[in-house]
């Protein structure tokens, strides 16, 4: 018998895995729900007074911005004339994220041009809550209930059998994440296209929807690799949950306070949530207060430094990796009786 056929025949039939699967849908119902309540398909009338209501909105910012650059030329100080020039450039309209847009001014409308990031985020949050319970008990049950050493009577290769488990729950987890999230967001297009407003779905949103979408499932995987690593060092699925509930009460929350107490630099860099962050966004804009008191003298610091993506992304591969090894290697040696 294939050893993947019947490592996948046994995370289908768990009953954990069947639970979070209708956890899933559960909430995917409840949030689909909601958007269709609360949203109604907007008149002319509200249509046209919300793109003149958008314009002003623009019209104000630029008027604002002139203003601003007018105030810049009055002054003879150099200091301020720095510090007001840093202040105007934050009110450029051609440097904003986003200018304010007819659907910003609709009430009770669903975009999905608005919408789809939030609600993929909240997609991607359960699923890495569900790649990592289900990675943790899959084997954490296995290996309290003598599973393996059953499983090892049969296929008497140690590195083998874990490295399929690892690689079929992977695989049964990205091909749930990908189908969950494109049927989710095909819900939510067709609520905007009947009961609501598409939005503005140019190149650049589905692009920047796309790159969330990947790096959402990149990180689903990760932690399903990290839940299962923890389990199998700690041979039980609450191994997992205690390493990630100690982590969270030790470190997050009492070294941040400590670091924040004895006024360390940059402490947001200590913290895998701040990675988990940068990672899933893109980057990360952090404030640090150290930054301005060391440049005391620069009028135009604002004490923000920014955390990219890529080594983000490095550091969650290296805990994420370096816990696999370890279970590996600790697998391989270890008494399973």
């Amino acid at each position: 018998m294939n050893l993947v056929r019947a490592e996948l025949e046994r995370l289908a039939a768990r009953r954990f895995v069947q639970l979070m699967v209708v956890l899933l849908v559960l909430a995917f119902g409840v949030t689909a729900a909601t958007a269709l309540a609360g949203s109604h398909r907007p008149s002319a009338h509200e249509l046209s007074s919300a793109r003149q209501e958008a314009i002003e909105a623009r019209r104000s910012m630029e008027v604002n911005y002139q203003e601003c650059l007018a105030r810049q030329d009055r002054i003879s100080t150099p200091d301020m004339r720095d510090k007001l020039s840093a202040d105007c450039s934050d009110m450029d309209p051609a440097q904003q994220d986003r200018l304010p847009i007819a659907s910003d001014y609709l009430s009770g409308v669903f975009t999905f041009a608005d919408q789809a990031r939030p609600l993929l985020f909240f997609l991607i949050t359960f699923l890495v809550l569900f790649g990592f319970l289900v990675g943790a008990s899959y084997i954490g049950a296995d290996l309290n209930s003598g599973g393996v050493v059953n499983l090892l009577l049969w296929r008497p290769r140690r590195l083998t059998v874990l490295g399929t488990k690892l690689g079929t729950l992977l695989g049964g987890v990205l091909a749930l994440a990908v189908v969950a999230s494109v049927v989710y967001l095909a819900t939510f297009w067709v609520i905007g296209q009947t009961a609501g407003l598409a939005g503005q779905l140019d190149g650049d949103f589905w692009r920047s929807l796309g790159a969330v979408h990947g790096r959402g499932l990149v990180l689903v995987l990760l932690a399903t690799a990290t839940g299962f690593a923890i389990a199998t060092l700690g041979r039980h699925t609450s191994a997992a949950l205690g390493a990630v509930a100690a982590y969270a009460v030790v470190w997050e929350l009492g070294a941040r306070l400590v670091l924040a107490i004895v006024d360390a630099r940059r402490p947001e860099q200590m913290m895998l949530s701040t990675y988990l962050g940068a990672w899933l966004n893109g980057e990360a804009r952090i404030w640090d207060a150290q930054l301005c008191r060391d440049n005391f003298s620069d009028m135009s610091c604002q004490g923000f430094y920014i955390l990219t993506w890529r080594p983000s992304l490095a550091v969650l591969l290296v805990v994420a990796g370096g816990l696999t090894v370890l279970a590996f290697a600790a697998f391989r040696r270890r008494d399973l009786n």
